[in-house]
């Protein structure tokens, strides 16, 4: 039985993410992973962007004639926010008056209807702490639909990965990913691997029930 396509699924990443002396960095990852999940079928498009204007732009301009299902970010994240070239998208956004709020509220009309369209955030550590859970919650408020995170760093090896529908409140400890040393100033989550919780890999093209 061939599935029914209910809308499209699209990528953005951060382009800005190279590596020193014209090594490849994170970017070229990013770029190849598109590649890759774009002839597996499981997007139908993505782009690299410099800027969160840019990325929202592509969005609505790319949704005009079909609604979103699935928008994936793959970037740098971190407690409570997720980054374009270091500038970062958290609450603040979805409050009037914020420079890209309209192009948010905009956007939103343009995901499928019903609660049933999702956004994963495929970034470090973006669903942990209190922030991350603040995050997560008004995330999916906003925009009506489901929204999936991590709360550790991720590489190939994607733990802590959790999803949230609308009118939910997040079912994860907030303290999942967050090493002891934390409380004592270090600023990133503890690394992916085999043995954490709710962990995919970056092979993974779909959240996995219950998570």
């Amino acid at each position: 039985m061939v599935e029914r396509k209910i809308g499209s699924r699209l990528m953005v990443y951060d382009r800005t993410c190279g590596g020193p002396w014209g090594l490849p960095g994170l970017t070229f990852s990013w770029r190849v992973g598109g590649v890759l999940y774009r002839a597996l079928g499981r997007l139908d498009d993505w782009k690299g962007v410099a800027s969160w204007p840019e990325a929202l732009d592509w969005l609505l301009a790319r949704s005009r004639e079909e609604r979103i299902a699935e928008i994936q970010f793959w970037g740098h994240g971190n407690w409570g926010c997720v980054l374009i070239d270091r500038v970062p998208l958290d609450v603040r956004a979805l409050e009037p008056g914020h420079p890209w709020h309209e192009r948010l509220v905009a956007l939103r009309e343009h995901l499928v209807p019903g609660g049933s369209a999702l956004w994963w955030f495929r970034t470090c550590e973006t669903f942990g702490t209190a922030r991350g859970h603040a995050f997560a919650r008004a995330w999916t408020r906003f925009f009506g639909c489901r929204a999936a995170g991590h709360t550790h760093v991720i590489g190939p090896w994607q733990s802590g990965l959790h999803s949230l529908g609308p009118g939910e409140e997040p079912h994860w400890p907030v303290e999942e990913g967050v090493p002891p040393e934390a409380r004592s100033g270090r600023r990133h989550a503890l690394w992916s691997g085999p043995r954490m919780p709710n962990t995919i890999t970056c092979l993974h093209g779909r959240v996995p029930p219950g998570f």
